[in-house]
């Protein structure tokens, strides 16, 4: 095996393919363990150094890149984009090419209508440095990947998530003022410069990135006006840049906009970065003192532009200023819209302060009462003044939030609404006590309050939520104020514990139920919102074939016509979150080909669906159902939970602002015993390492056998159904029985010892022995083991009804078995570790059992203070007396056999880790 990286590689992988043939005759054949011990030997004679392996797995990361890339390109359909664009625009004015065109009145209302928002969100899911995600989107678009590049992730700060969503946002500017230029020209084609008098809006572009509080603690009331004020600078500037250009007639909206912006700088300037009293008053004072400078709302601006076309010399130019004009109406003062976000339970404390409700939502037998308490409470309230030293005062965050939000209204942009998403929204208390808040602060007319029904009983639930806060007359009236009913739907939660496919299920039946409660209450004139706040990859919802199956996976045929029949108007919008779902806006191309599917989707007519999934209701439901039981079974099995904790966060980079898990209070990682331990996006990315993506096939195969005619026969007639078994598909590409066999298997001693029994090295005997005692100390082998035969059991039952369902392709394989062997190797290492006398609440058997479980870098640390590897910093100094023998000692031996080649493993298997990230295709 002394060979080149290129031919390591290909003798690796032959020698994979010949394992798996032959476990395919041998049902006690494990080809990747095969193939870890094989490289391990390997290594251990000298045949492969660790140099070779960093070399092939850096080859294996590129062309794991380079496939993504194309995936990429194919997954959002670039091509003739402008083209697309174009024909959408046409079908709008000429439905059928051999009639006439739509009335005016018509095109204007189709138009002028928002139907789409992407709204860009961040934590915790940028899996590829910058720098590399900025070459994959551009590879996907043909560029050649540049050599050297880290597959790695860093650790991003708020204001790196704020520029890489920034940067993708006005990459979607650009784009939307493609779709807005298309429809300009095909309006032109009939109604001639009268088209120029239309505003179209139907996509927009949102942001929560800098606003969202739920569950973050480093975003300050000052960082969120910060950063909204950046993005007010970004639009008056790029407003400004669009439009210099066009020559004179331009002129006063570009200094207009020039010197708003430059006000605008001044007071982003005097944002405090720590905010105390001297700093806050300062920002204030900036804030009042360029207010009327920097602009609050759009006439200012809007008024100059009917002057500027009427002095534009030609066509061209007037349509440039059209354009411009619809963007600027349709976002507001801000490169795209604003979404705050925070927990139900901080809602719910800020009523408890200031209204003294003492009684516990979610407890049944009180909610009338509780209920009783805040609409009477909504009777009485009255709007109060607020400044900013009231913010730098406020102890809870709801209420400063809100206060927040105020600010923005007040100060920066008055012009558009902030929506105030509320996360585990599970009564109708909730939704009114946030309302008490927006009139006790006079925002309610300006702010869009928005439930995430995320969790199973929520998506459940969620009829009975709005019913809670639809029977009071105060929200009727907000409703009907706002003319819009936000809701929001999440896969995190509700997909990880009942699975995605049974998550989708439930996710649509609400939105169709919905429907019949709006028009239930009189409620018809409403515009309902709907918000999917999916992943961007396999296994958080994302549908994986591609963005137009995507776009009618989170928004079915039968969901749209329910709300159509029930006289609704509707938007769907959905969420492109962190560095992978950027990616779709990587490029002006990509951005392009993303806002043309889109554009697509929002204008495709809610056709009346003949599916026959709807037509089978009861089998649906039955089968989704037995969707969820397994799933619910599967979370609630210690040996699940043993799995995701065992070494899984280990194998993840930090790549975002929240932990994966809690720490304990002797350091390293808690002992996971329930998933809700872990948060959702690194539970999922856990799965795609261990290679087994549970929360997408647990409970598919039951399913699928309790009635296998019906399966088969709708997976190739029925459309919606055959979407969500692509999910699947895509799923058991990614998946392997093997793969994660051989993690259970590395966490039962009993195969250690048969190593221990049969090794002929020196010194290896005893230290495979010392692996085996400490697995035995950990006591994960029985649990998982179990967990194992159940998805086994499950797994092999679908593949039994499902036939050509693929399985993992060899390069994937290989990747876990590369890396299972340097666990081991690593594991190897950790239980040579010397003896040495409790320090820092730490013990040797701890950090082996920390070690185990993948936790290196601050055990390394440690290591390092027990153990120095400098010499005595003193040796070689004069201090004036004779110097007798030195009885410190120095580790630098240590240093060099251990601890160091523990560092350079650690680093290759996080490699190992970039490269399955890439083959699966995201993070979350």
């Amino acid at each position: 095996m002394d060979v080149a990286p290129t031919d390591l590689l290909a003798d690796l992988l032959g020698r994979l393919r010949a394992a798996r043939e032959a476990a395919a005759a041998d049902p006690f054949g494990d080809p990747v363990l095969l193939v870890a011990l094989d490289l391990s030997r390997a290594l251990d004679e000298g045949r492969v150094t660790l140099d070779a392996l960093k070399l092939l797995i850096g080859r294996m990361a590129r062309e794991a890149a380079q496939e993504r890339a194309t995936r990429l390109a194919a997954y959002t359909g670039m091509g003739e984009d402008t083209a697309a664009l174009a024909a959408v625009a046409g079908r709008l004015v000429r439905p059928d090419p051999e009639d006439s065109p739509v009335p005016f009145a018509a095109f204007r209302e189709a138009v002028e209508r928002t139907r789409f928002a992407a709204v860009f969100t961040a934590h915790p899911t940028f899996s590829l440095p910058l720098a590399t995600g900025t070459a994959l989107a551009e590879a996907a678009g043909g560029v050649p990947l540049p050599e050297g590049l880290s597959h790695r992730p860093a650790p991003v700060t708020l204001e790196e998530e704020f520029a890489q969503a920034a940067a993708a946002i006005a990459r979607g500017r650009d784009a939307l003022d493609a779709l807005s230029a298309a429809l300009f020209e095909a309006a032109r084609t009939v109604w001639g410069e009268r088209a120029l008098q239309l505003r179209p809006r139907p996509v927009i572009l949102t942001s929560w990135v800098g606003y969202d509080t739920d569950g973050r603690t480093d975003i300050g009331w000052n960082d969120t006006l910060r950063l909204r004020l950046r993005m007010k600078r970004l639009q008056l500037a790029r407003l400004a840049d669009r439009l210099e250009p066009l020559g004179a007639c331009t002129a006063p909206i570009v200094d207009r906009a020039r010197e708003a912006a430059a006000a605008v700088a001044v007071q982003e300037e005097a944002a405090p970065a720590k905010p105390d009293a001297e700093s806050t008053r300062r920002f204030a004072l900036a804030m009042i003192e360029k207010r009327e400078a920097a602009l609050t709302d759009l006439d200012p601006l809007l008024g100059l532009f009917p002057a500027a076309i009427a002095a534009a010399p030609d066509e061209a130019t007037r349509l440039g200023l059209a354009v411009q004009r619809a963007g600027l109406a349709a976002h507001g003062l801000a490169l795209a819209h604003t979404h705050v976000r925070l927990n139900a339970a901080q809602v719910h404390n800020a009523l408890r302060q200031r209204l003294g409700i003492a009684a516990a939502p979610e407890d049944r037998a009180a909610r009338r009462g509780l209920l009783a308490q805040v609409n009477a409470a909504l009777s009485e309230v009255v709007p109060i003044p607020l400044d900013f030293g009231a913010l730098l005062a406020e102890q809870a965050s709801a209420v400063r939030l809100i206060m927040t939000c105020a600010q923005v209204i007040k100060h920066v942009d008055g012009s558009q609404p902030i929506r105030f998403l509320i996360a585990e929204t599970e009564t109708g208390y909730t939704l009114l006590a946030a309302l008490w808040l927006a009139r006790r602060f006079g925002i309610a007319d300006r702010v869009e309050i928005s439930p995430l029904f995320e969790t199973a009983d929520a998506l459940e639930r969620g009829e009975r939520v709005l019913e809670e806060a639809l029977r009071s007359p105060h929200f009727r009236d907000y409703l009907r104020q706002h003319g819009r009913l936000c809701l929001q739907f999440g896969y995190s939660d509700s997909g990880r514990y009942v699975g995605q496919l049974a998550a989708s299920y439930l996710a649509e039946r609400l939105k169709i139920r919905l429907a019949e409660q709006m028009r239930r209450h009189g409620l018809e004139g409403i515009e309902l919102v709907l918000f999917d706040t999916h992943g961007e990859s396999i296994g958080r919802g994302g549908h994986p074939n591609s963005l137009t199956d995507r776009f009618a996976y989170l928004s079915p045929p039968a969901a749209r016509a329910a709300l159509a029949a029930a006289n609704l108007h509707w938007r769907d919008e959905a969420a492109f979150q962190g560095g992978d779902g950027y990616l779709l806006f990587g490029t002006d191309r990509l951005a392009l080909a993303t806002v043309a599917r889109i554009a697509e989707h929002a204008f495709a007519p809610p056709a009346v669906t003949d599916d026959p999934i709807y037509a089978e209701a009861d089998w649906g439901t039955d089968f989704f159902a037995t969707i969820r039981r397994e799933m619910a079974i599967l979370v609630e099995d210690p040996g699940y939970a043993a799995l995701l904790g065992a070494f899984g966060p280990g194998l993840l980079d930090k790549t975002g602002s929240r932990p994966a898990a809690r720490q304990s209070d002797a350091g390293g990682p808690v002992r996971i015993t329930h998933p809700s331990q872990l948060r959702a996006i690194p539970n999922n990315a856990i799965l795609h390492q261990m290679g087994f993506l549970a929360n997408t096939l647990h409970g598919l195969g039951a399913a699928a056998v309790a009635h296998p005619d019906n399966f088969a026969d709708l997976a190739l007639r029925s459309p919606r159904f055959a979407r969500a078994l692509a999910m699947a598909r895509r799923a058991a590409a990614c998946s392997d029985l093997g793969v994660l066999r051989a993690s259970v298997d590395m966490l039962d001693p009993s195969p250690w010892l048969d190593r221990a029994g049969f090794t002929k090295r020196p010194g290896r005997r005893e230290a495979l022995t010392a692996v085996a005692a400490a697995l035995e100390r950990l006591d994960l082998s029985a649990a998982t083991r179990r967990m194992f035969r159940r998805l086994q059991a499950d797994h092999q039952a679908l593949r039994a009804a499902w036939s050509d369902l693929p399985d993992m392709p060899d390069r994937l394989v290989l990747a876990h078995a590369l890396r299972l062997c340097l666990v081991q190797r690593l594991w190897l290492l950790a239980v040579a570790l010397p003896e040495f006398s409790p320090r820092h609440g730490a013990t040797r058997d701890s950090l082996i059992a920390r070690l185990l479980q993948l936790d290196v870098p601050p055990v390394l640390d440690l290591l390092g203070q027990i153990f120095p590897a400098a010499p005595d910093p003193a040796s070689g100094l004069d201090f004036g007396e004779p110097a007798g023998p030195r009885e410190g000692a120095s580790y630098a031996a240590e240093h060099a056999t251990i601890f160091g080649p523990m560092a350079a493993i650690f680093a290759l298997v996080r490699e190992c880790s970039a490269v399955i990230s890439h083959e699966v295709g995201a993070f979350g």
